[in-house]
Parts: structure tokens; C-alpha cells; sequence
């Protein structure tokens, strides 16, 4: 198959280009090394394939409209795919700049859409979505049938708002779509401002790590490989309009997760016990039934497990 990619450089983006190009795709990689975090991270992240004979790898903009339409010409003929998942990421980011995610999230879609209807075949769209359209909701476990008119953030605004305009397209366009919404992704290449990444440096270096509540928030830890399983069953299956929650069905309790990193590094943890903040959701808990049934989508790794390989390559690239 020949696939788009976008954030091709991120954490998920960099695993799933590795998981295709193993069977054997070719990849047309995004990203635009936005200054969220050290752009070396993305370059590290690139440095197991980015030159690939099946890659070609372009630093461009999915908000740069002219960029992307002399670069559809030029690169993407007779396309099957185009993944989804360049964004701005983070609850708390997008308080202080909801402008900046509206422009990112739903401008950066848009154009995406907007190229993959002029195909003379329309190729398959995954579009990342995320658990944090769920807002509050007092039901669990979540399913995609939920009323989800109630996000807390901006950032959770962008990814339904993501949702209903490829909806639109669909119907617009019969352009195959299926919304991926993902559960707190962990593992190696996790990003630096995620609490299992962050916290494992700051207990690597005896620095308090900022709990934020009492501990009793939770959410549904699910591994890279486990999403990566969905998101490739979703290439290969997209057809019609589907949204599908891909999460690993254990809910873990912050003070859990703590105590899992504190036994996989072998340092107790420096608790800074802080207020809520705002936008943060209490809990997440993904029902993955219609993921199981439409995708074949079974997470399988245990979260001690999937801690412990997380650390073991933590140390790993930091010496």
C-alpha cells in the first residue's frame, strides 16, 4: 500500500511508519517538527528508517495549503491511505493557546480532506481522535455512542470537531473514514510532557514529580503496540464512517501508576501534591467491543509489563 502519514515523526507516528514498512508499505512521511518539544526527540525518533528506501520524508506544514497541494501533485498519486495524526497535543497546552490548536486541528484536517476528495480514488482517511472528547462523562466503560457534546478543553473541542468534519466529507465525498480514538498512549519515544515520561526523569533525579489531585484520577493506560495493532487493522479494514475507541480496558489509578514506576526504576518517587487542573478529566476507560469486532483489536500488554519495557528503554537512550 502507499500511505501519508502526518506527525510522522512524533511517538505514534514514528512506531507505525516502523510497523508498515516492515510489511512491506510505502510511506509518505509529515511532520513539521513543531517547537512543543526539542525537535532532536522527532530526530531520534526518525533516525530507525528515515532512510528507508520505501520513505520519502517531507518537513512541511498541514496548515500550509499551497505547500500541501504542490506536494499532493507531485508525491501522492494513487494513494490507499493517508493517516491522520499531526495535531497539537496536550489538555493543558491548549487552554493558554486555543487559537493555536483550532488552527493545528481543524484547519490542518481540513486541508487533508480537502486533497483526499480530488483522488480519482478515494483513499482510506484514519483521523487520531482522542479520549478526551469522553469530557467528564459519567458512565463507564466509555463507548462511541456516548454523548461526547461536552469536552472540558480545547483540545478535546478540536479532536470532536475533527470527528464531525470528516463525518461531513464522508457524506459529502463517500470518502472512507474511520476515527481512531486513542487512550493515553505510553511506551518507548513516549512524549517528554506525558506524566509516565516526565515523572520517570524527574525520579531518575530525586526531583519531586507533580501529582496533581489526590491520586484517585485514573486513566486507560494503553501501550504503543496495542494502538499500533488498531491502527494498522484500520488501514486495512476503513470503509464507511466509523469512530472506534482503541484503549487498553484496565483504568489505572495515578497513585498505581506511581508506585508501577517507582518498582520499574527502583527509587521512590518525591510527591509535589497539587490542586486539579483545569480541563483535566477525572477518569478514562475505554469500551474496545466495537473495536474488537470491526478490527480484530485485542490489547495485550500488561501495564507492569509495558512500564518496565518503557523504563528499560528510557535508560537505554539516556545512558
Amino acid at each position: 500500500m502507499r500511505i501519508i502519514i502526518t506527525g510522522a515523526a512524533g511517538f505514534i507516528g514514528s512506531h507505525l511508519c516502523q510497523r508498515l514498512l516492515a510489511r512491506g508499505d510505502e510511506i509518505i512521511a509529515i511532520d513539521n517538527f513543531d517547537p512543543f518539544y526539542d525537535h532532536r526527540i522527532k530526530q531520534q525518533n526518525l533516525e530507525d528508517f528515515i532512510h528507508h528506501k520505501q520513505v520519502r520524508f517531507f518537513q512541511k506544514d498541514i496548515c500550509d495549503t499551497d505547500a500541501m497541494e504542490h506536494l499532493w501533485l507531485d508525491e501522492c498519486q494513487e494513494l490507499d491511505a493517508v493517516v491522520h495524526l499531526a495535531a497539537k497535543a496536550g489538555v493543558r497546552p491548549s487552554i493558554e493557546d486555543p487559537v493555536g490548536y483550532e488552527r493545528a486541528n481543524i484547519m490542518g484536517t481540513m486541508n487533508l480532506l480537502d486533497l483526499a476528495v480530488t483522488a480519482e480514488v478515494r483513499p482510506r482517511f484514519i483521523f487520531a481522535s482522542s479520549s478526551s472528547v469522553y469530557g467528564n462523562n459519567p458512565k463507564v466503560p466509555f463507548s462511541e455512542t456516548d454523548n461526547v457534546d461536552h469536552p472540558i478543553s480545547p483540545y478535546a473541542a478540536t479532536k470532536k470537531a475533527g470527528e464531525l468534519i470528516c463525518h461531513s466529507y464522508h457524506h459529502l465525498y463517500d470518502l472512507p473514514v474511520t476515527a481512531l480514538r486513542f487512550f493515553t498512549v505510553y511506551g518507548p519515544r513516549q512524549r517528554p510532557d506525558l506524566a509516565i515520561r516526565k515523572f520517570t526523569e524527574l525520579i531518575m533525579r530525586d526531583e519531586p514529580i507533580p501529582v496533581f489531585g489526590d491520586g484517585t484520577t485514573s486513566r486507560d493506560y494503553t501501550y504503543i503496540d496495542d494502538i499500533i495493532d488498531g491502527v494498522t487493522a484500520a488501514i486495512d479494514r476503513c470503509e464507511g464512517y466509523e469512530i472506534i475507541n482503541l484503549g487498553g480496558k484496565h483504568p489505572i489509578s495515578l497513585t498505581d501508576m506511581i508506585a508501577t514506576l517507582e518498582k520499574a526504576i527502583g527509587k521512590t518517587a518525591i510527591i509535589d501534591r497539587q490542586p486539579m487542573q483545569a480541563g483535566d478529566v477525572e477518569r478514562t476507560f475505554a469500551n474496545v467491543e466495537k473495536a474488537s469486532r470491526l478490527l480484530g483489536y485485542e490489547p495485550k500488554m500488561p501495564f507492569e509489563q509495558g512500564i518496565k519495557q518503557f523504563v528499560d528503554w528510557w535508560k537505554t537512550v539516556n545512558g
